[in-house]
C-alpha cells in the first residue's frame, strides 16, 4: 500500500505539479497585467480629472468676462439714460419757462 501512495504521489508530482507551477507563474502575470491596467486607469482618470478641471476653470473664466462685459454695457446705458433724462427735464423746464412768458406777454 505504502508503495501504491508513493505511485500516485510519484504521478501527482510529475504531472499536477507542473501544471500548478505553471498556474501560479500565468497567475502573477495576470496579477502584473492587471496592476499594469490599474496604474493605466488611474493615469488616465487623473488626465481626465485635470482636463475637466481647466475645461471647467476657462469656461468660468469666460462667463465672468461675458458678465463683466454685461456689466459694462449696463453702466453704459444707465450714463445715457442718465443724460436723457437730464435733457428731458431741461427740455421740460425750458417749456415751463417759455410757457410762462407766452403767458406773459399774452396777457400784456
Amino acid at each position: 500500500m505504502a508503495s501504491s501512495i508513493e505511485a500516485i504521489q510519484k504521478i501527482l508530482q510529475e504531472t499536477v505539479a507542473p501544471g500548478i507551477s505553471d498556474l501560479r507563474e500565468r497567475l502573477t502575470r495576470v496579477e502584473v497585467e492587471i496592476k499594469r491596467l490599474d496604474d493605466k486607469i488611474d493615469n488616465g482618470l487623473a488626465q481626465l480629472d485635470d482636463k475637466i478641471e481647466n475645461g471647467l476653470a476657462r469656461l468660468d473664466a469666460k462667463i465672468d468676462n461675458g458678465f463683466a462685459r454685461m456689466d459694462e454695457r449696463f453702466l453704459r446705458q444707465d450714463a445715457r439714460m442718465d443724460h436723457l433724462e437730464d435733457k428731458l427735464s431741461t427740455a421740460l423746464d425750458i417749456r415751463e419757462r417759455l410757457a410762462a412768458l407766452e403767458a406773459k406777454m399774452a396777457s400784456r
